[in-house]
């Protein structure tokens, strides 16, 4: 863990860099990310190493196992031939091999265990790299649309609300004073046709109604020349005799 805990305090420096010197986001988690990368290579060498070491241990007990048993088959072959001697230094011969095997199975032991731990180490830096990958877009996102946002307050702050608002007060009662000159055209127009047919048909009515007096009059005077309609006979002359 001290390899990751290495990663995290530098991802924990750089954060604090960017805090108290105000540098640009989007750099401080794409070089953080770079360096666990770096970091990355270099733990899978290191377990690309420690394996290697751990095969060429395992290589040199297996070889010197083999050899130690060839050595107590050679004190057996000389006890075979009644030379004792000869198989007394077969199983010197043999002890020492079988020490060395036995010290390079203890090392393959240990090796396995440092290999282990490497290969656990490695994967945990892989997920911290894809989580910090993740991060690092998301933050990158927000800290663009932070600064966008930054921006559009600025230009808001440089312009002249105040100024701005008169202007479009100005020009809306300028819309307004030329749409009531549009109406009032448009009604004094229409005032002018309606009162042309007005007097057309107050003429109209004037030539009916003088049309009617003369009826009136005419039947009036008809009236008056014909004789009366009655049957009574007209009474005579009280001074004349008949």
């Amino acid at each position: 863990m001290g390899l990751i805990d290495r990663i995290l305090r530098v991802i924990r420096a750089n954060i604090n860099s960017l805090i108290g010197q105000a540098e640009d986001p989007e750099k401080i988690l794409e070089q953080a990310v770079e360096d666990m990368q770096h970091d990355l290579v270099q733990m899978r060498q290191a377990v690309a190493q420690a394996i290697a070491t751990q095969k060429r241990t395992e290589r040199q007990c297996s070889q010197n196992q083999s050899t130690a048993e060839e050595w107590y088959r050679r004190a057996q072959l000389a006890l075979q031939q009644a030379d004792e001697d000869l198989a007394r230094q077969a199983l010197t011969k043999r002890k020492s091999y079988q020490e060395t095997a036995e010290a390079l199975q203890a090392q393959v032991e240990q090796q396995n265990v440092i290999v282990s731990k490497l290969k656990q180490d490695m994967r945990m830096l892989e997920s911290k790299i894809s989580e910090a990958k993740t991060k690092k877009d998301m933050y990158i996102a927000r800290a663009r649309s932070a600064q966008a946002s930054q921006r559009l307050n600025e230009m808001l702050g440089n312009v002249n609300t105040n100024s701005s608002l008169s202007a479009f007060d100005r020009m809306e009662e300028k819309v307004m004073q030329l749409e009531a000159q549009s109406e009032a055209i448009a009604s004094l127009g229409t005032d002018d046709l309606e009162k042309k047919f007005l007097s057309l048909e107050d003429a109209g009515d004037i030539d009916t109604e003088l049309a009617s007096m003369k009826a009136q009059m005419m039947t009036g005077t008809d009236t008056a020349q014909l004789p009366s309609s009655g049957t009574s006979t007209p009474s005579k002359d009280p001074g004349i005799d008949g």
